[in-house]
């Protein structure tokens, strides 16, 4: 891609697709100088970003390798995780869901998606298509992510444990929930993001670089919860799988990290905490 490609965004942001500047094969998509995801098309596993490979983990993990799942991501950013499945589970059967038709336009148009695949978008706020969603996916869905920023922030109404039971309705039995949150000094926001997926799921387990999870910078942390005591077992493969250095925190640990931290409802929500400019700018 020789120039940069942008869109302004219903809330003023503008996105904008650029080349990496380290690695030719990748485009970067940006909004408001925040890179929010990376796209190799001709090698859709190099996922680039820590947290979405934390996350391309975790679905690497669901069932038998290449069996084809059901998906559904709520956030499309440049519609990396999405490719990931059909690359590598080819046959699945995706949903996305993402406020700014004019971001999948241009990624669409700049970044096609592989030809043949199962992946159906539909357009509008996350929280309300979360609550009318086909009834063929209630209960279907393999794995469900949620990626959802208002630039470098996560919109309050997809912090909730009203959102947060929407989105478990869709899981099968063995289905995840895989959860993309940023916090900083504190993980105050964390916390509460932990306690109020406990209140909805029976196992919650959190991966992030060792640094984050003690709370000492700002970064992302991937939050999975499931029904299926067994998927706990993934653990040791997760971490193991990298990024390093990587930590995983479950049952008492996580019990005792997310003591004292409320649950999050509709009432008391509010937006993720705002790392600053100088965080994840380019």
């Amino acid at each position: 891609m020789a120039r940069s490609d942008s869109v302004m965004l219903s809330g003023g942001q503008v996105a904008s697709l650029e080349p990496d500047r380290w690695n030719a094969a990748r485009v970067e998509l940006v909004v408001d100088g925040t890179p929010q995801s990376s796209v190799n098309l001709a090698d859709p596993t190099d996922l680039a970003f820590e947290y979405v490979e934390r996350i391309g983990h975790v679905v690497d993990l669901i069932g038998e390798p290449r069996e084809a799942i059901t998906a559904v991501h709520f956030g499309a950013g440049a519609l990396t995780i999405p490719r990931y499945v059909e690359w590598t589970r080819p046959g699945s059967r995706q949903q996305v869901v993402e406020l700014e038709p004019e971001l999948v336009d241009l990624v669409r148009e700049r970044l096609p998606l592989p030809r043949g695949a199962s992946i159906r978008l539909r357009y509008g706020d996350a929280r309300e298509v979360a609550g009318r969603l086909p009834a063929g996916l209630q209960g279907a869905a393999d794995l469900v992510v949620v990626d959802v920023f208002a630039g470098a922030t996560i919109p309050a109404p997809c912090t909730t444990v009203e959102f947060y039971r929407l989105a478990a309705g869709l899981l099968s039995d063995r289905g995840v929930l895989a959860v993309n949150v940023a916090d900083g000094a504190g993980l105050a926001f964390a916390r509460g993001q932990m306690a109020t997926m406990a209140a909805v799921l029976p196992h919650v387990a959190v991966v992030a670089e060792a640094q984050v999870m003690k709370g000492r910078r700002f970064g992302n942390l991937v939050l999975v919860a499931t029904r299926d005591e067994g998927m706990l077992g993934w653990l040791p493969r997760l971490v193991a799988a990298g990024p390093h250095p990587a930590r995983a925190v479950t049952g008492d640990e996580l019990t005792t990290l997310i003591r004292g931290a409320a649950v999050v409802t509709d009432a008391t929500a509010s937006p993720s905490p705002d790392p600053g400019r100088g965080v994840f700018s380019r």
